[in-house]
């Protein structure tokens, strides 16, 4: 479904649902602003907008085919854009990578998505509120898109570094064994999301650094404040990964560090009970000639050398801190 909006430039009024055949012509003049929606894109949708934007088959067929890299590629008359938006869902907090195809031309703007993207209702929300900026023409309404999808990865990492503070009291305090699994998780994540951040460098660093006409100078300092905002979110991307790293490194330190303990404390316990084995085996050999056999109190004395030996060895093992 193909949904389309136009702001007139001059006299700041928006026009809701143009005709798809009629889009070609709305572009032709100058003080419009064309913004087209198409989710869940049919492949009917996909030969109008050929037809009605003239766009090279090229760009068509990667908006066709899904789970492209972040890209940018230049077109005769306009930029293709991918970019990936980013959400937790579900109760255990799984990344979902949602993709958004966007044709930017110098007085339109396309986005085409299979699934919902919360940054475009953000977008449309701040474009109705920012006309007294139309004259910036269709690179305002794209930097509010991305910036509102760039900005969304903030929180996201906000919450992964919260988690990471969780797994770093389970395993100083409580010893969570299940805390591994929740630090390769995240350590996926994060992942898949440098991977969708890394490639917007040289997404915006294209589309500040080339000389194109399709937009005025003035149009370049959005783009530029998206450009910081993703070096900010790879930065600390990179730091919450050297942070896994350490708490990576910290979870195997203490679990060893409890191995240790364990292996000493069954080392102590053996050594007791060897040393009263000791003496229980030399009073069980059968020696007619033995000289306590006969004794009155020989059992008596067996039982307390025993304890006493048992006794003398925890208290050293326990000053030692073996036990």
């Amino acid at each position: 479904m193909i949904t389309t909006v136009c702001l007139d430039s001059i006299s700041k009024e928006f026009t809701e649902q143009i005709p798809a055949a009629d889009i070609s012509e709305v572009c032709m003049q100058e003080n419009k602003i064309v913004w087209a929606d198409v989710a869940d894109p049919t492949s009917e949708d996909f030969l109008e907008l050929a037809e009605e934007f003239n766009f090279h088959h090229l760009s068509i067929e990667d908006c066709r085919k899904e789970h492209q890299r972040p890209k940018v590629e230049e077109y005769q008359g306009y930029y293709f854009i991918v970019l990936y938006e980013a959400q937790l869902v579900g109760p255990h907090d799984h990344l979902e990578l949602r993709e958004l195809n966007i044709f930017l031309g110098a007085n339109f703007l396309v986005t085409v998505h299979s699934q919902p993207i919360r940054a475009v209702k953000t977008a449309e929300r701040l474009w109705h509120e920012w006309t007294d900026r139309a004259e910036h023409g269709s690179g305002l309404l794209a930097y509010l898109l991305m910036d509102a999808i760039v900005d969304d990865y903030l929180p996201l990492l906000d919450i992964l570094s919260e988690r990471m503070d969780e797994l770093e009291d389970q395993i100083f305090g409580d010893f969570d064994p299940e805390a591994l699994e929740e630090i390769f998780r995240i350590k996926k994540q994060l992942l898949y999301l440098r991977r969708s951040i890394t490639p917007l460098r040289d997404v915006f660093n294209t589309l500040l650094r080339r000389e194109q006409p399709l937009f005025a100078r003035e149009t370049h300092v959005y783009f530029q404040d998206i450009f910081d905002h993703i070096i900010r979110v790879a930065d600390t991307i990179d730091t919450l990964r050297d942070m896994l790293g350490s708490t990576m490194d910290a979870y195997l330190s203490v679990q060893g560090n409890r191995m240790n303990m364990i292996m000493k404390r069954l080392t102590s316990i053996a050594t007791i009970l060897m040393s009263v084995t000791l003496i229980a085996g030399i009073y069980g050999m059968n020696f007619q000639h033995m000289p306590e056999i006969g004794w009155k109190y020989g059992y008596v004395f067996a039982l307390v050398s025993m304890l006493v030996v048992g006794l003398t060895l925890y208290i050293y093992l326990k000053k030692v801190k073996w036990l």
